[in-house]
């Protein structure tokens, strides 16, 4: 992979001369619906993205309430743009990207030798087991967590947190499947996760992750919410820049690496954002029809979702998305108040993914828009 500049240090340079985002989008651009900040490290087509993609994307977005978004490639960011009120020095509510977080935290725990994904939950809260113990709560393991796939019949978070004590609520709840052998989107299931965490590190997930991940990545503090005992809820409630989205996502696109330091082995990265477990269809729905066209139906990684276009992301309710488009060595993140989650995606893939995929066809329309324009996408300046 080409990268001249850790993505952190791009960002730096990027923001030491900016440059104005008509400049490198093109005369067209004009009539677009741009934010009001926003703008390019350099021509987006030296990085291989269509600057008519860019134009395309931000048109068809205008019917979304976009809050910012980031395109990254080679390890560069190429387009970044902010619609007011909200700047790339602000933190934004992350809702459920947080579990991509917390992920990584289980990452760093199992690879140093801290718990295995085989563990059993009730080992690590032996207090906190319910009196009687069904078979498919003693078999419910770490994995399973990860995967969504605790075997209860719906998301238990609603009663886990009206209650003091979460973990000992979750471990009290009835466990109607086989463990592993249902998806049912739990995010208590997520907080026992950094529950876990905490109990075998000692610290909780946002001070475990600050020197092993945080610090070594250049990323700013971010505050995480936590449960009335003081465990990061794990699942919600953490705050970040899109920036450090789109860094984060850089991180998982080098497969654990940076600045020549492998922080997480390549093959947990791999084991982490890989098909683990099939979501269902909804009663009236056809599963064979939802792959084609429901990127919630690509398959549930350890707290990634894989998406179409052999991509994963994670994401967070109202549009929060750190897409990871490893065949094309690009990271989308975008933060919005989106409705359609859906609908925001489909708007990636049908206007910014083919000026990723093939710039020069995307442009070949806007290139015979007139002479100057011709003359400006030869010489790579728009």
């Amino acid at each position: 992979m080409r990268r001249s500049l850790p993505f952190e240090d791009a960002v730096k340079t990027v923001d030491a001369g900016r440059r104005n985002f008509l400049q490198h989008l093109g005369r067209a651009a004009a009539a677009s619906a741009l934010p009001p900040f926003a703008f390019a490290a350099a021509a987006p087509e030296l990085s291989g993205v269509s600057s008519a993609a860019v134009r395309a994307f931000i048109d068809a977005a205008a019917k979304f309430e976009l809050h910012s978004f980031v395109v990254a490639r080679h390890g560069k960011p190429v387009v970044r743009a902010f619609w007011a009120p909200y700047r790339a020095d602000a933190p934004q509510l992350l809702y459920s990207l947080s579990k991509s977080f917390t992920s990584t935290a289980v990452g760093f725990a199992v690879t140093s030798g801290k718990l295995k994904l085989s563990d059993k939950v009730l080992d690590f809260f032996p207090d906190k087991k319910p009196a009687q113990v069904s078979d498919h709560l003693a078999a419910l393991d770490v994995k399973h967590l990860l995967t969504m796939s605790s075997g209860h019949a719906t998301d238990s978070t609603p009663a886990v947190t009206r209650e003091q004590d979460w973990v000992k609520t979750f471990l009290a709840l009835p466990v109607e499947h086989a463990p592993g052998t249902h998806f049912v989107y739990d995010s208590a299931a997520t907080y026992m996760l950094s529950a876990i965490v905490q109990k075998v590190t000692g610290q909780r997930v946002a001070d475990y992750l600050k020197p092993r991940f945080f610090d070594p990545l250049g990323l700013p503090p971010m505050p995480w919410q936590t449960c009335p005992l003081g465990i990061n809820t794990g699942g919600w409630g953490l705050s970040a820049t899109t920036d450090t989205l789109a860094t984060f996502g850089q991180f998982y696109l080098q497969r654990g690496q940076w600045r020549g330091r492998q922080l997480l082995p390549a093959a947990w990265i791999d084991e982490a954002t890989s098909f683990k477990i099939q979501q269902p269809a909804a009663p009236g729905q056809q599963l064979d029809q939802l792959k084609i066209s429901s990127d919630w139906h690509q398959g549930y990684c350890y707290q990634f979702w894989r998406c179409r276009h052999d991509a994963y992301r994670g994401d967070g309710a109202f549009g929060q998305y750190v897409i990871v488009l490893p065949k094309l060595d690009a990271v989308i993140a975008i933060t919005s108040r989106v409705l359609d989650m859906q609908g925001l995606l489909d708007v990636v893939w049908e206007h910014l993914l083919p000026g990723i995929e093939n710039p020069a066809s995307t442009d070949a329309a806007t290139e015979a828009e007139s002479d100057t324009t011709k003359a400006d996408a030869q010489a790579g300046l728009r």
